[in-house]
């Protein structure tokens, strides 16, 4: 694993100077590393050639801490009249040129991605990246109706739930993708693996994932906090304008040190 620093933005009245931090994957042994370092896929740039992980406020559960909430349990119970059939892939073994499967992803990109953040140029360099391992397809076993994807990073150690993309229909009447997710948290809780990262926590749209999952934590760019009350608090400010870093802006800075220190050090 190679990290990298980007210059960003900075205020020099109060010295603030922010650099966006990169990993580069040398190979699969460093798959694990880069996610318990925080650090998620990055496929803004479709000519970018090398695996690259951008470090962000990164969202995983421990699995050894998970239990079903009684959130998940209703969601469940809403699927009771289908119970989705699952069936996984290594993706080397799924045909990822497949029509019905672009379209059905594509679909679902365009209705719910904002900003058309995804098309299908980038969904095909997401494919093809090299990153993914395995797709997960939901079908409905009464009619055999595909109604879900998705589409994750899986080794001995740890699963990333990267993207999903659902049947808006299904959507209407179902808590579809709420369940999607829990179920790949059970699964992979099944498989004995330590942690399921489940992507970024910005904005008060990542609430629902912080509120419906036991064994949350959150990457605060120096070391995995369960602190969820914290993590909600900066959820709903984060679409407030901030003029200097966090660290500059708390009342007892000597504490906050004196904390991060002993943390960092355990």
């Amino acid at each position: 694993m190679k990290i990298f620093k980007s210059e960003y933005s900075n205020n020099y009245s109060n010295y603030t100077f922010s650099y966006a931090t990169y990993a580069i994957k040398e190979n699969d042994n460093d798959t694990t590393a880069i996610y318990l370092n925080g650090f998620l896929p990055y496929t803004g740039k479709t000519d970018i050639k090398y695996p690259v992980f951008y470090l962000a406020r990164s969202l995983r559960i421990d699995l050894s801490n998970f239990i079903d909430s009684s959130e998940n349990r209703r969601v469940n119970r809403k699927l009771n009249g289908i119970i989705p059939k699952i069936e996984k892939y290594n993706i080397n073994d799924f045909d990822t040129t497949n029509k019905d499967f672009i379209d059905f992803c594509m679909d679902y990109a365009k209705q719910r991605f904002s900003e058309k953040a995804m098309d299908q140029k980038r969904f095909e360099y997401i494919l093809n990246t090299g990153i993914a391992t395995d797709i997960f397809k939901f079908i409905n076993p009464v009619n055999n109706h595909v109604i879900g994807y998705v589409l994750a990073i899986v080794n001995q150690e740890i699963f990333h739930y990267w993207f999903s993309f659902f049947d808006i229909e299904y959507m209407k009447n179902f808590p579809l993708g709420k369940w999607m997710m829990w179920k790949m948290i059970k699964w992979s809780q099944k498989n004995n693996l330590k942690y399921i990262f489940l992507g970024t926590g910005y904005g008060t749209k990542s609430l629902y994932k912080i509120r419906d999952f036991k064994g949350l934590e959150f990457f605060d760019g120096n070391i995995w906090n369960s602190d969820i009350k914290y993590l909600k608090g900066l959820c709903k400010s984060d679409e407030n304008i901030k003029n200097s870093d966090l660290f500059k802006l708390i009342d007892n800075p000597n504490e906050y040190l004196e904390t991060i220190i002993f943390k960092i050090k355990n």
